[in-house]
């Protein structure tokens, strides 16, 4: 079958982010099937995409929808409408079968399949579309099949993909040059699965518990395709390297035994390690660690479900500068146990973390399948057949999403490297100016005061 794939993901502040997912399903299917895909960050104009899509002919349409909103309370932006116009081209094209999946898609599967009135989606992992084509192509009704839905029938989540992962990765890709102008920033993922309980995030419903992580010499070889593809920079998208740190150690080895000589970051979580952890990543090339910190009092962190506490917090990001590492935290405020009094106790403690950018928002987005829709639903905040797809945010009793934001910006005021509120917009402006000049990475050390 002709296949066509299309990133509908155009969010490209504070960088553009490489549609990952596409290589994957296509290197689940491209021995059989005729693959090409489209990425609107290049096919920006509809006539163009229009015509791409004739020219093609394709007998099948697959949509990876990344995100369904930005998660920020205080500048909230959806993307549903992006994607009803994408969903409305694409039938005045052709009347070939639509096929929905992605991340986004999967968090809320029935309201989009219903919204942008598609054939069949991909619940969890998107190598499951080879299922779905083989009982097309051989004449088998796909319903019952795990991880796909018929129209807005409910299908049960795939299990996680136990067949060996094939990323294609193609070199000749209309879509490579603007990434590769962009940043010079591609990535690459090294495991699936996170075994931590954060009680807000999807990344269990989507990939599942079970760490399944993928042999070091197929990333150390993907990285120098990568690297010699012109990438100048890597980002390992996993949710948190380090959540198998003898996993990590060894993938960062094998890049510095196959020759990769670009640099590269990852997101960590700020667990305890082994006291030489960041030097050796370090004397491999890491640059950049971005820590998921999320609150710097002890029992916020516990209400949050987080595998840390504020002193090994502090330990994790002393290791990592005196590595010589580029050190980013991330904060979010006003979830459960939030106060005013936790508040204050965090922007204390972030006071004394020295050369580090700090990426702070405000709002707890509310996703089903997770720890924190069972507690709003508990607090009487939503109900249990409420759509949650226009984001909802959990309220804190005890302090007001508003009086945080305003102790935020009043404590940010002047401060390049705390960027939230009204200084996103200059973060991006210098990040952006950057890229024009050449820069390569995600550059937010520029940032560090």
């Amino acid at each position: 079958m002709k296949v066509l794939l299309i990133s509908a993901n155009t969010v490209v502040e504070p960088y553009p982010v490489y549609p990952l997912g596409l290589d994957y399903v296509a290197g689940a299917i491209a021995d059989r099937h005729e693959v090409r895909c489209l990425d609107l960050n290049v096919q920006t104009d509809g006539a163009a995409l229009a015509g791409a899509i004739r020219e093609f002919d394709p007998q099948i349409i697959g949509i990876s929808l990344r995100n369904i909103d930005n998660t920020d309370a205080r500048r909230p932006t959806e993307y549903m409408e992006h994607y009803q116009q994408l969903c409305r081209l694409v039938r005045q094209c052709t009347a070939v079968p639509i096929v929905l999946g992605g991340s986004g898609f999967t968090i809320f599967p029935k309201e989009t399949m219903a919204l942008l009135e598609a054939d069949f989606g991909i619940v969890g992992e998107g190598e499951q579309l080879a299922a779905l084509l083989l009982a097309l192509e051989t004449g088998r009704s796909p319903e019952g099949l795990p991880g796909v839905m018929v129209g807005t029938t409910a299908a049960q989540l795939s299990r996680p993909w136990a067949q060996a992962v094939a990323r294609r990765f193609d070199p000749q890709a209309d879509h490579l040059g603007f990434y590769l102008r962009q940043g010079g920033m591609l990535n690459l993922q090294s495991k699936r699965g996170c075994p931590f309980r954060c009680i807000y995030c999807s990344y269990p419903h989507i990939e599942g518990r079970v760490m399944r992580s993928e042999p070091v010499e197929r990333i150390a070889a993907e990285a120098i395709q990568l690297q010699e593809a012109g990438a100048r920079y890597l980002f390992i998208t996993d949710s948190a390297f380090n959540a198998d740190i003898t996993h990590s150690l060894a993938v960062a080895r094998a890049f510095k035994q196959y020759g990769l000589t670009i640099p590269w970051g990852a997101f960590f979580a700020p667990i305890t390690v082994p006291a030489d952890y960041f030097e050796a990543m370090a004397a491999c090339g890491l640059k950049h660690v971005e820590f998921g910190t999320e609150s710097l009092t002890d029992p916020v962190l516990e209400a949050y479900g987080k595998p840390f506490r504020r002193q090994q917090v502090k330990a994790a990001h002393q290791a990592a500068v005196g590595a010589g590492l580029h050190v980013a935290h991330y904060f979010l405020f006003g979830g459960p146990g939030e106060t005013e009094q936790t508040l204050e106790e965090s922007l204390s403690h972030i006071d004394k973390l020295e050369k580090t950018v700090l990426f702070l928002f405000c709002g707890m987005r509310i996703y089903p399948h997770t720890t924190l829709f069972e507690i709003a639903l508990r607090l009487g905040q939503i109900v249990a057949t409420q759509n949650l797809m226009a984001p909802i945010f959990y309220q804190p009793p005890d302090i007001s999403l508003s009086k945080i934001a305003e102790q935020l910006d009043a404590h940010a005021q002047g401060r390049d490297n705390w960027v939230q509120g009204a200084g996103v917009e200059n973060a991006v402006r210098i990040m952006q100016r950057l890229y024009r000049r050449g820069g390569a990475g995600p550059l937010w050390e520029y940032l560090v005061r």
